[in-house]
């Protein structure tokens, strides 16, 4: 049986197949249809969607082809515990990763860092429980409040990480988000590895650009929520 791990973000879809635990093909689509398509193509039997933008209700209208169909959501029940006191306003991509997180690295304390339009620092206890984290602006974000709550700044969309010393206003920009951003995944990881064993893995789009200069060793992720989803798939539907 083939398995399909769903997440509809605000402007793409993105698609993992699986069979089993094996991660088979990743596809990114536009629309609802096309993802009804791209899975009765691929024979597809069951599916997991993670959706904050179309309903529930469309979703399954589209997809009721599928042997089953499960939408992740604050009470569907997972294979780890959730420590969070609030699990009403957890993102789905934050649980979806930190069960990816602990497939791969069972009874471990593990650090997602998801770099991306907001950057979150999710910790899995060892005890194989989800604890939360912190949530910071991103690269975007940054550049954007600077032009945005100043007169003179302007606005500035860059990936390069410059001298640490500007030497104009830009570069100075420049500085401070890239550096900044840098300084504080490195601060943050030496604070986490005070008290705790950790494996440290990173994802996001903005990932790469940071990757070689944390500090401490990683372990690149990038397709952590799709599996983190199917194992969520997995663990519901006791027939696949």
């Amino acid at each position: 049986m083939k398995n399909a791990s769903i997440d509809f973000g605000n402007t793409r879809v993105k698609i993992g197949l699986f069979k089993n635990q094996e991660l088979l093909d990743i596809f990114r689509v536009g629309t609802l249809s096309e993802t009804a398509e791209l899975l009765r193509a691929n024979s597809v039997d069951n599916a997991i969607v993670s959706s904050v933008t179309i309903s529930n209700t469309e979703i399954s209208k589209e997809l009721k082809f599928l042997n089953s169909l499960l939408f992740l959501d604050f009470k569907t029940p997972l294979p780890i515990e959730n420590n969070y006191v609030t699990p009403t306003t957890l993102g789905y991509d934050r649980i979806a990763a930190a069960v990816g997180a602990n497939l791969r690295y069972p009874n471990q304390n593990c650090l997602i860092i998801d770099i991306g339009t907001a950057i979150k620092y999710d910790l899995i206890s060892a005890e194989n429980a989800f604890e939360g984290g912190i949530i910071s602006p991103g690269r975007k974000m940054r550049f954007s409040a600077l032009h945005t709550f100043t007169k003179k700044l302007p606005l500035l969309d860059t990936v390069e990480i410059p001298e640490l010393v500007g030497n104009s206003t830009e570069s100075c920009m420049t500085s401070g988000v890239m550096n900044g951003i840098t300084a504080e995944i490195n601060g943050i990881i030496d604070e986490y590895i005070k008290k705790l064993k950790l494996t440290v893995l990173i994802c996001g789009g903005d990932a790469p650009y940071f990757e070689t200069k944390i500090k401490y060793p990683t372990f690149a992720a990038p397709n952590l929520v799709l599996e983190g989803l199917n194992r969520i798939l997995q663990y519901n539907v006791t027939e696949i």
